[in-house]
């Protein structure tokens, strides 16, 4: 059944995520107004998840609305910041009840688990395309960026990379697995865990840090370029999920690991004068991440197994490449 835009907002948008006592003005204004709290600095992110290009035509609903939500999550958990507030720009090619109750469904459950505020945005016809806009706060001058690490800093991934990527396999029928790996490994493209507590503990700590979005390898690579340095990871070290391993085998999954994208897991350095302070302060078996590498004075992203570089791309995913 098609409904009105101004419909469609009142039904579906205007009320949807947290109460947020900063929000002046949301919804339904030409433009929302927000109180930023004193010695606190905004924190701005935008993505866009087109149809056919960022997930399966056959996604669901509430998988679209909670990617929507995670991908700019996981930018502001790279950056040491807190989310608040959040404008959706919604693309559609009919306006469809049941379609936006689920993908509005999908959408709130993940902005009240992190405190969001929608606060506004747009809605028009066309291809299915969904923008959001995220914005969040952190303490002034504490940000995290992907530029302060430096040679020798030990390097870091949180969770295990490389199921989203067999997911998203599973999806598009190019990979087959058992049951209860099949559902593991579909939810972990479907429905990212943005690391949005780490990323505020990581404060103080890390030296510099970046989502994992496009491929750890690239992505470390992209870390690594922005401090100056280069990077050496260690293929033993990487991190994957039992079942991963029992869907490809060890060796794929960690191919995988290192080259797939849409983990949004956390790739972040430390030196080495700060990594007793984050193992104490933030115990890896608690907080579910592992050391796998160091940034290094030569340029480039290197892949070492028992003391040889293995031979990998690591230019990470681009949309005009």
């Amino acid at each position: 059944m098609s409904i009105g835009e101004f419909a469609l907002i009142d039904r579906f948008f205007r009320a949807l995520g947290a109460a947020r006592a900063d929000v002046a003005l949301g919804v339904g204004d030409d433009a929302a107004l927000l109180r930023v709290p004193e010695g606190a600095e905004l924190v701005a992110a935008t993505d866009t998840l087109v149809g056919g290009v960022h997930f399966p035509p056959q996604s669901t609903p509430a998988s679209i609305g909670h990617r929507a939500l995670a991908v700019n999550l996981s930018d502001l958990a790279a950056m040491g910041a807190r989310p608040a507030w959040a404008l959706l720009a919604l693309t559609l090619p009919q306006a469809d009840e049941a379609w936006l109750s689920e993908f509005a469904a999908g959408f709130e459950a993940l902005a009240h688990k992190y405190g969001v505020a929608l606060v506004g945005g747009d809605t028009t016809h066309g291809p299915l395309c969904v923008t959001v806009t995220l914005l969040g706060l952190v303490p002034r001058g504490t940000a995290l960026t992907r530029s302060g690490g430096r040679a020798g800093d030990a390097l870091f991934v949180s969770g295990t990379p490389g199921d989203a990527a067999a997911g998203l396999a599973i999806e598009q029928g190019t990979l087959s697995a058992a049951a209860e790996a099949r559902a593991y490994l579909r939810a972990r493209f479907a429905l990212p865990s943005p690391r949005i507590a780490l990323g505020e503990r990581l404060r103080g700590i890390a030296s510099a840090c970046i989502d994992v979005s496009d491929g750890l390898l690239g992505d470390a690579g992209k870390l690594a370029a922005a401090s100056g340095a280069g990077v050496e990871i260690s293929f033993d070290a990487v991190p994957v999920s039992e079942p991963l391993v029992k869907t490809v085998g060890a060796e794929r999954a960690r191919e995988l690991a290192l080259s797939g994208g849409d983990d949004y897991e956390l790739c972040f350095a430390v030196a080495a004068g700060n990594v007793t302070a984050l193992t104490q302060q933030l115990p890896p078996e608690l907080w579910g991440y592992a050391r796998i590498g160091e940034l290094r004075a030569t340029p480039g992203a290197a892949v070492v197994r028992d003391g040889s570089v293995m031979q990998f791309s690591h230019s990470g995913y681009q949309h005009f490449g």
